[in-house]
């Protein structure tokens, strides 16, 4: 098969289909990955060192630009409104009960500011000239995925990061009439609107089955597996600490696009003088901070899968991609989502919620309403005990069970086949 990745301009984003884009290419199939570059969040070099052939579509795109349009616009607004001592079903029912106009609104912009109508055209003419088979496409890219498909008469499927929340949305929205992500499709793509634009023919989920997901669609469950991109472990890694070591990282698409709405200042100040080595990855956010406590060390980047497996706890916003990776090692999540509303719809607020849920974590609430000593105190709960790790163990074990990319490689090629009429 000649299969197409179609990824959002991000490297998180692209870092979390590689590994079965090189599954499928080591069991023998052609692999290219397509996305209109970003000069700070995804270039054409970030993308050829995954080792994946790629090709950019249409002209490069701002996200950062968009982010910060977007917070002026809208202002910062709390995440949640249940607590953040509610349970995970809490949160669904939110879900399943508030009005998710406004986020329908906003995706629909933001997924077309993805994949401009330049970029569908250049990747439909690259799916026609290629020959492609199947179209693997970012939900983020539902603008461009379903339509080269349309077009080159490959067959898609959609590839699910966390919590499914383009389906959220729609399952949550009860207004009259389209929603505002059909109605965009249908005058974007100038066809009859199918939920294939949205859903794709099948979906591929890299996320554990606990996470929140719909009745009725049909997935293909994948193991998330840590890709970081190219990186070099450091000397200093190589060694097991002398105290509980710490990872505080806010993940690559939040430094690059985004705020998680609390100061380092207090970060820092939440992890002064206790007995923790604390490896915060922002440090070209914070290198011209005079203060930074002694336990607190400072890198710019540092591979996940070598940082993880020597940590007591990680600290972050509830990213996807570091949601999988402290699960891979079975390593206690404190979860501090953005102070921006959307993050109760796309995955960080119900994934926290989970986590705690299942005793391997603590959903820390709004960033906006966290205060240096109620994150200590949470930080030195998680660290010492025991029941979190346990809980992380149990998570480890049921994620070490799940399809590898490798064995879901022949689900790919029966379902291509069967949708393709062979």
């Amino acid at each position: 098969m000649r299969v197409l990745f179609l990824t959002a301009s991000a490297k998180t984003h692209l870092y979390g289909m590689v590994p079965l884009a090189w599954a499928l290419r080591a069991a023998g199939h052609d692999v290219r990955v397509a996305a209109a570059t970003d000069p700070s969040a995804l270039t054409a070099d970030d993308a050829a060192r995954t080792g994946l052939p790629f090709v950019a579509v249409g002209q490069p795109v701002d996200l950062g630009a968009m982010a910060r349009a977007g917070a002026a616009a809208g202002g910062p607004r709390p995440s949640s409104e249940v607590g953040a001592n509610a349970t995970q079903t809490d949160y669904v029912d939110r879900y399943l009960n508030g009005d998710p106009t406004g986020e329908l609104e906003l995706s629909a912009t933001a997924f077309r500011f993805f994949c401009p109508p330049e970029a569908t055209d250049d990747l439909s003419d690259l799916a026609v000239e290629w020959g492609a088979d199947l179209i693997v496409w970012d939900y983020m890219m539902m603008f461009g995925g379903p339509a080269a498909a349309r077009r080159s008469g490959a067959a898609h499927a959609r590839f699910v990061y966390g919590v499914d929340a383009p389906v959220q949305l729609r399952v949550a929205w009860k207004g009259d009439g389209p929603d505002p992500l059909e109605a965009a499709l249908t005058a974007a793509s100038g066809h009859t609107f199918s939920e294939e634009m949205v859903l794709g023919q099948w979906a591929i989920n890299n996320m554990p089955p606990w996470t929140w997901r719909p009745d009725g669609a049909e997935y293909v469950d994948v193991r998330p597996l840590p890709f970081n991109g190219p990186a070099v472990v450091p000397d200093w890694l190589r060694h097991a600490p002398d105290r509980p070591r710490v990872c505080l990282t806010l993940g690559l698409s939040t430094r690059d696009v985004a705020s998680v709405g609390i100061s380092f200042d207090d970060l820092f100040d939440a992890v002064s003088g206790l007995d923790m080595e604390v490896v915060a990855t922002v440090a070209g956010d914070t290198a011209d901070r005079p203060a930074v406590p002694d336990n607190v060390r400072l890198v710019e980047f540092v591979p996940m899968n070598a940082l993880l497996p020597t940590c007591a706890a990680v600290l972050h916003h509830g990213g996807s991609q570091t949601v999988a990776a402290a699960l891979e090692y079975g390593v206690p999540q404190l979860v501090l989502p953005s102070n921006f509303g959307n993050q109760r719809w796309w995955g960080p607020v119900a994934q926290a919620e989970a986590l705690d849920k299942r005793g391997a974590g603590i959903h820390l609430g709004d960033a906006d309403h966290l205060t240096p000593e109620g994150l200590r105190s949470h930080l030195v709960r998680i660290v010492g005990d025991p029941s979190f790790r346990a809980g992380a163990a149990v998570l480890r074990d049921e994620l070490a069970v799940m399809p590898t990319p490798a064995d879901a490689v022949p689900m790919l090629e029966l379902l291509t086949e069967r949708q393709r009429g062979g």
